[in-house]
């Protein structure tokens, strides 16, 4: 072995960093699709995460959003304003406790949320057309543990 090799072998690849991998393949397969909310209904990523949130899942509150997505409340908060002065969302007070706005969607952002759902469903099927049936099950499979979910 060469004192060269032995060299490359100490030396650390940041191309192979899985944090680095996972990372750039995040933003390469979503580029797309952002460019779907963007210019269809011109939500940023925040934006579209709370109108997934709501949409999946119902009344929840910000700080529910953010536990769930987990994204900082500050970026909630300017999500929320948005998509409420854009109609897609609406606050109202919590009958258990008045100190809590609970959010839902409105029906133009229940209409918006079907809509990304099904074009998401149409991209993910294309994404893991990339891969055999298999390729994509394991996939999905090692993406939940590394992100534990499920």
């Amino acid at each position: 072995m060469s004192q060269h090799d032995t060299a490359k072998n100490d030396d650390f690849d940041l191309q192979d960093f899985l944090p680095y991998l996972l990372n750039r393949a995040a933003e390469e397969s979503s580029l797309e699709f952002q460019q779907v909310y963007k210019n269809r209904y011109g939500m940023l990523r925040t934006e579209w995460r709370v109108l997934f949130h709501l949409g999946n899942y119902g009344k929840l509150t910000a700080k529910e959003i953010g536990t769930r997505a987990r994204i900082h409340k500050t970026k909630i908060s300017r999500a929320v304003h948005r998509l409420e002065t854009r109609r897609y969302l609406k606050r109202s007070r919590s009958e258990a406790d008045r100190r809590v706005e609970e959010l839902t969607l409105t029906p133009a952002g229940q209409a918006a949320y079907r809509d990304l759902c099904s074009i998401a469903a149409q991209y993910d099927a294309k994404l893991a057309g990339l891969f055999s049936a298999e390729e994509t099950d394991l996939l999905r499979k090692m993406l939940r543990r590394l992100g534990h979910i499920g």
